[in-house]
């Protein structure tokens, strides 16, 4: 059987000062997309609201726009993928074997509200299914809760975007809150690594999640390594 992966992506367009404009961080997508897409695995994209998904203005200048990003936006058929995602409501949580969260600065404001993203996260999870992040994606982790009340992180092991990583990014005054505090808060444990901006992903059980946008690859390989021994 094909392993189906729904990756989530962002429908915002800039931080609450409109002047500031995020979006998907596109490296984060086009490289764990390669990732499944070289395991034959099938891929969907949804998003909080369906619909276009704008672009990380930063994830498109050097040293972020790497071959992989670069490919995904000269290709016409993957870019139409952007401007047509499926809504929460359009999928069946049934039909994948993972979800995995992508990121980009935008996700901290329409991930954690999506009632439609948390319903198909705890269904994927709590049937065993892969729950998996990178970089600020955890952010749609934050207020999912599991059939018996709890917070799906709870007691688990996860990365993601440090606090430490928006300061060097110089965005810590732009952000809506420090996604890092809150999945402490609600008893994540949290680890990062030791340097900022390097590779880092965290394996708990049928929860992956990837620390940034270089821990892309390394998070999506580690998934496909539990879908193939599923």
């Amino acid at each position: 059987m094909t392993k189906r992966i729904l990756n989530v992506v962002t429908n915002v367009g800039h931080y609450d000062d409109p002047s500031h404009k995020t979006g998907l961080w596109l490296s984060e997508l086009s490289h764990a997309w390669q990732v499944f897409d070289d395991h034959g695995f099938e891929q969907t994209l949804v998003s909080p609201e369906g619909g276009a998904v704008p672009l990380e203005p930063r994830s498109l200048k050097f040293p972020n726009y790497d071959k992989s990003a670069k490919a995904w936006r000269s290709d016409p058929a993957r870019m139409a993928l952007l401007d047509s995602t499926a809504s929460p409501e359009q999928v069946d949580s049934a039909d994948y074997d993972a979800i995995f969260f992508t990121g980009g600065h935008a996700v901290m404001y329409d991930f954690p509200g999506s009632e439609g993203l948390q319903r198909i996260t705890r269904e994927i999870f709590e049937r065993g299914g892969i729950v998996s992040s990178v970089c600020h994606g955890y952010c749609g982790l934050l207020d999912t809760t599991l059939s018996d009340g709890s917070y799906l992180i709870a007691g688990r092991k996860l990365t993601g975007f440090a606090w430490r990583e928006e300061k060097l990014a110089r965005v810590d005054k732009l952000v809506p809150y420090n996604a890092e505090e809150k999945a402490k808060a609600r008893g994540a444990l949290y680890e990062k690594a030791k340097l900022p901006f390097v590779s880092y992903a965290v394996v708990d059980g049928n929860l992956v999640t990837g620390q940034n946008p270089g821990s892309a690859k390394e998070t999506a390989e580690k998934i496909a390594d539990l879908l193939l021994k599923a």
